[in-house]
């Protein structure tokens, strides 16, 4: 009878298995299908998988379950399947390895982004690990592996969601590393051991993403800084695409010679990932007999990392002459100015001195509208803080750009003197004049809202010091229409909850509509600001009305316009309109933002003569 994992694990370094995916991919298993259904639609393939790993001399296999979870099941319409699919994949394993090897229950990310980045809070995320443990632990698995994550608040919750399930079970939790042996979010080497460290596992590792020398260029970093048992489980190399298939390069004598180093350097498990075959592992297994008598080291304390000391932000008041009247409670009124589709910014710097003048807070610019191509809405927001003199409020999509690119953008842009930022998700692709645009999307609003927020705690997204902290002054939108109402205001709740200061909403033409969503969001205390849309005619209302998601122009609106009897008269009723619903809506808000629909900038002159 097998001893408990543990125990096992006391008595010297332990060789897992290799890539279970790769290998399925290698017979015959298409890239864009579940490869956890194989388990319910070819067990006898997933067991042979198993077989040969084990007969290659592995002493733990992982059951094939890297991506039955809820979340990554639905893309392929099985979340239905989670449970059937986990315990399948765990009897399987346990068939496999009868009473000769330990199973490990393979738990990978979630496939979405999570809490503080996206949207799903890390309560519903362990929520949907525990699905995935419980099945685990019921087809009877002897440990959990949780692997190939990238960040550590995900990783800490898979692992929370192990223990519940069943707590006598031991957890391995890995990070996966860049090629510079830190994170894939850009900390260094000792930040992803104490992010490890952090997530309370039995034994910590890395995996996946890079071959053995990376990872060996980890241990060696990290070893002697914690006595905790050390998992590596590198990758065969770096795939490389060979007449349209992924081949990993990194031959079986490579990956010998490396688990060599890994026991010499002080490795309690050592295994493979991506691209690590049978024909790899049994040269690691004749590497692994020789050497692990000879691999125990010394186990030493674990070594206090110091994190960077906490900065104190900067207030709203502080931040900007817009944030400032904010904070103090005044009354604040924008004027939307749209980029051009070309490079002459004549108009809209004229239309920015106009609105000067005439005393509005900031000139608001959206980023690539209904997905449209223009200026750089950052270029234009710099040119009218420079040239005309009034601070701008820079919309800021997610479409566009990764966090990466992100991060560069919000940097350079304070150095560039941009200080308000209104964080959005952005119109998908489809919608614009370039349909087949590949869209970004690696976080939404709630997770920009996030990055930014950290930026003014000194802070990038992976939590390492950038210096001295920015200042933005950060907003969100809102849509009071919303057909999902309790759906807008939970994502208003995280919005908030993220570093949002202040709210601008879709256009109002209902004022019921905009009382309701005001008197919800009360005990948010965020300043609420209206959008306000001159209509221009009556197409212009029923284009509103009809095709803009939570835009509602209520039936006497269109009926006005209807009887305009030509252009002229259809703007100056629409104007007339916005001027009465402003009249109406001034005492449930803190500001205004007024649009200037196809740069007729002439309409919101004629509503800021109400207002300032």
């Amino acid at each position: 009878m097998l001893p408990k994992f543990k125990d096992r694990l006391a008595q010297g370094p332990i060789l897992f298995d290799g890539g279970t995916g790769t290998t399925l991919y290698e017979r015959g298993i298409f890239i864009n299908r579940s490869f956890d259904q194989v388990n319910l639609t070819d067990p006898h393939l997933v067991q042979s998988v198993h077989s040969e790993f084990l007969r290659a001399g592995a002493e733990v296999i992982e059951t094939n379950t890297f991506g039955a979870n809820p979340e990554k099941l639905s893309k392929h319409g099985l979340s239905d399947e989670c449970v059937t699919i986990n315990l399948a994949g765990a009897k399987i394993a346990r068939n496999a390895a009868g009473d000769e090897a330990w199973v490990a229950g393979s738990i990978g990310p979630l496939g979405v982004q999570v809490e503080p980045l996206g949207p799903l809070s890390l309560d519903e995320t362990r929520e949907r690990f525990l699905v995935q443990a419980k099945a685990l632990a019921e087809g009877g698995v002897d440990l959990f592996l949780c692997e190939t994550f990238t960040y550590h608040s995900e990783l800490a919750e898979a692992v929370r969601a192990c223990r519940e399930a069943n707590p006598d079970l031991p957890v391995v939790a890995c990070l996966t590393i860049a090629d510079d042996a830190g994170s894939l979010t850009g900390a260094p080497p000792e930040q992803v051991l104490y992010d490890l460290i952090g997530v309370d596992a039995d034994v910590i590792g890395v995996n996946c993403t890079v071959g053995p020398h990376v990872m060996l260029a980890w241990l060696e970093q990290v070893r002697d800084e914690t006595g905790m048992p050390l998992a590596i489980l590198p990758n065969a190399g770096k795939p490389r695409d060979i007449d349209g298939r992924n081949i990993y390069l990194s031959t079986p004598e490579y990956m010998a010679n490396f688990t060599k180093r890994f026991l010499r350097g002080g490795a309690s498990i050592v295994g493979g990932c991506c691209g690590v075959s049978p024909v790899h592992l049994k040269a690691m297994a004749r590497t692994f007999r020789a050497e692990s008598a000879m691999s125990i080291t010394a186990r030493v304390p674990i070594k206090k990392i110091e994190l960077p000391p906490e900065v104190e932000p900067i207030p709203l008041s502080g931040k900007s002459r817009f944030g400032r009247r904010l904070a103090a409670g005044r009354f604040v009124s924008l004027v939307e100015l749209v980029a051009p589709r070309g490079i002459d910014v004549t108009k809209e710097l004229d239309a920015a001195r106009r609105l000067h003048v005439l005393g509005v807070d900031g000139i608001n610019i959206p980023d690539g509208p209904r997905a449209m191509a223009r200026m750089s809405a950052l270029a234009l927001a710099i040119l009218i803080q420079r040239e005309v003199g009034i601070e701008a409020v820079l919309h800021y999509a997610c479409r566009d750009r990764n966090v990466i690119g992100m991060q560069s953008d919000f940097l350079g842009a304070w150095a560039l003197g941009i200080r308000n930022i209104l964080a959005v998700t952005g119109d998908p692709p489809k919608l614009g004049n370039y349909p087949d645009a590949t869209a970004v999307f690696d976080v939404d609003s709630i997770g920009l809202t996030n990055i930014l927020n950290r930026l003014n705690h000194g802070l990038d997204i992976a939590a390492n010091p950038v210096g001295a902290p920015s200042a933005f002054c950060i907003g969100v939108g809102a849509n009071p229409g919303s057909p999902d109402i309790e759906k807008e205001l939970k994502r208003l709740y995280w919005k908030i909850d993220a570093g949002a200061e202040f709210v601008i909403t879709q256009p109002v033409f209902d004022v019921a509509v905009l009382e309701r969503f005001v008197k919800r969001v009360e005990e948010f205390q965020v300043p609420v600001l209206a959008g306000l849309w001159p209509l221009q005619s009556l197409r212009n209302a029923e284009f509103m009305n009809n095709e803009v998601p939570g835009c509602h122009v209520p039936s006497p609106v269109i009926e006005r316009l209807r009887k305009c009897e030509s252009k002229k008269d259809a703007r100056r009723e629409g104007i007339l309109l916005a001027q009465e619903t402003f009249g109406e809506i001034k005492a449930m808000i803190q500001g205004i933002q007024i649009a200037a629909p196809f740069g007729r900038v002439e309409a919101a002159e004629r509503i800021l003569e109400e207002i300032v």
